[in-house]
């Protein structure tokens, strides 16, 4: 039997994530986009599938699927019984059906089925211009009634009236169309009376997204809260490194610096980031480690937190090569479920990503602020200082020095809304950022991180701020490097 090759996207494999979208193609979707020209070019190879088909005429076929039952004819004078001889013949003979409505049909009833036919085959938007129009007419009545509304003001805000809610409501009862547009209405509406009252001063931004069911405006302000609840648990003890025998502050902040390489270097999320530094810090608390056995905790750990985090996370081959081959797979296996066991399996870290895009929307999505605040939140990573601090207070003071670098205004109410910190409480984070940026650079890949244009060079334009008004903030010794710093 021939094969057809006409369309070569059918073919493509549809599991292959790192193919193109559009060769993802359907059977159906395939079929729709041929054009007229390829279905009007005969092909031999669709003939004689159709006459492999049609050339049996005593072929079997199921009870419930034989349409031919219909019309089927008693084979007389030894003639054989017609069948369904192709494609024609089942069009122009007729069904059982179609015989009796046009024997029975008059002339009187012959014009009013012309005329039903004739708004069926006005098109397929006939049907849903006549919904609309009652849709309309219900909606209108109950505005004109209303004495207190405006002309031509929008259905959706005379919905908040009492007046409005009482008139949809007995309009549900009466009419079907009316109740789907009551609920189409009142739904918005709903969700709005979740929000808590806010103050004049603050802007009620979760209310914009309320029709965008992948922002969950309605669950935000309990998602954020239970965020802060847990990174109380999630905070390492800031003082972990006194309890190290081989260990010190440079050598965690060299490590660190190496992990913000290897991240760049796989292309991994920010989030997996700050999830692998926790890991470290988390599992240093807890277990005195070896100087000869550091790397592998932070590589370690950058392993546990792609699995975590990433879609695709990276083999553990990458991982064992950008050590240099200093340990096995083997090790690096084992060290995971040394790690896992002691951290009890519990790696649910609010990130300070996520606050970041929480504040970032009352700072109106700013790219440029916002990528200055990256660079200032994987600050807390490298410098020790930070650890004492949360996440959610990492990522406020982060976003209040961005808007000082790049003078976006002041910290205004809804900016502490969000933020869940005022200017007095963000202070101490923020005199350390800048005695930080301030000082010299000893994390050479942190920098060139986010030196490059990629980021819009935050670490140039940060440093350059920070060390011309570091003397007004009371830092003073800030020639000397951090690791001179106690």
């Amino acid at each position: 039997m021939p094969v057809r090759t006409r369309n070569p996207r059918s073919v493509t494999n549809e599991n292959d994530e790192n193919s193109n979208a559009t060769a993802r193609v359907t059977r159906a979707k395939s079929a729709a986009t041929l054009t007229v020209d390829e279905l009007a070019i005969p092909t031999k190879a669709l003939q004689t599938k159709k006459g492999a088909t049609n050339a049996n005429p005593t072929r079997k076929r199921a009870a419930l699927g034989d349409v031919s039952n219909v019309t089927k004819v008693e084979p007389t004078e030894g003639k054989k019984p017609v069948g369904r001889t192709g494609l024609v013949s089942k069009a122009a003979q007729p069904t059982g059906i179609q015989k009796k409505t046009t024997t029975t049909r008059s002339t009187t009833t012959s014009k009013e089925v012309n005329k039903k036919t004739e708004t069926k085959r006005s098109g397929p938007g006939s049907i849903v211009a006549q919904k609309r129009k009652t849709l309309s007419t219900t909606t209108t009545n109950t505005v004109v009634k209303d004495e207190n509304s405006e002309e031509g003001e929008p259905i959706r805000k005379k919905a908040h009236t009492l007046d409005a809610e009482k008139k949809t409501k007995t309009e549900v009862k009466t009419d079907e169309p009316a109740r789907k547009d009551a609920v189409l209405v009142e739904a918005p509406v709903a969700s709005e009376v979740e929000e808590p009252g806010l103050p004049e001063a603050i802007q009620a931004l979760d209310s914009e997204d309320l029709d965008d069911p992948l922002m969950v405006a309605e669950y935000a302000n309990d998602i954020f809260e239970y965020l802060r609840d847990l990174e109380v648990k999630s905070v390492p003890n800031p003082q972990y490194m006194s309890h190290q025998d081989e260990l010190e502050w440079k050598t965690r902040g060299i490590l660190i610096d190496w992990l913000v390489e290897v991240h760049t270097r796989f292309h991994l999320l920010p989030e997996t980031l700050f999830l692998a530094v926790n890991i470290v810090d988390r599992f240093l608390s807890e277990k005195v480690v070896q100087l000869d056995r550091l790397q592998l905790v932070g590589i370690t750990a950058m392993f546990i937190a792609s699995k975590y985090e990433e879609v695709l996370s990276p083999h553990i081959a990458n991982f064992r090569h950008i050590a240099d081959d200093g340990f096995t797979e083997n090790e690096i296996l084992s060290a995971e479920r040394f790690v896992l066991a002691t951290l009890n399996y519990d790696l649910s870290y609010p990130n300070p990503m996520n606050f970041l895009r929480r504040i970032s929307k009352a700072d109106n999505y700013d790219i440029h602020s916002r990528t200055v605040g990256k660079y200032l939140m994987e600050i807390s990573l490298l410098d020790h200082r930070l650890l004492a601090y949360r996440p959610s207070h990492v990522a406020a003071a982060a976003m209040y020095t961005a808007r000082m670098i790049l003078n976006r205004g002041p910290w205004d109410a809804t900016l502490v809304h969000y933020a869940g910190y005022t200017e007095e409480e963000i202070q101490p984070v923020f005199l350390l950022m800048v005695d930080y940026m301030s000082r010299p650079v000893i994390h050479e890949a942190f920098f060139k991180k986010y030196a490059s244009k990629k980021f819009l060079k935050a670490s140039i334009t940060s440093r350059q701020w920070a060390k011309k008004n570091a003397s007004l903030y009371g830092i003073v010794d800030n020639h000397l490097p951090l690791d001179e710093v106690s």
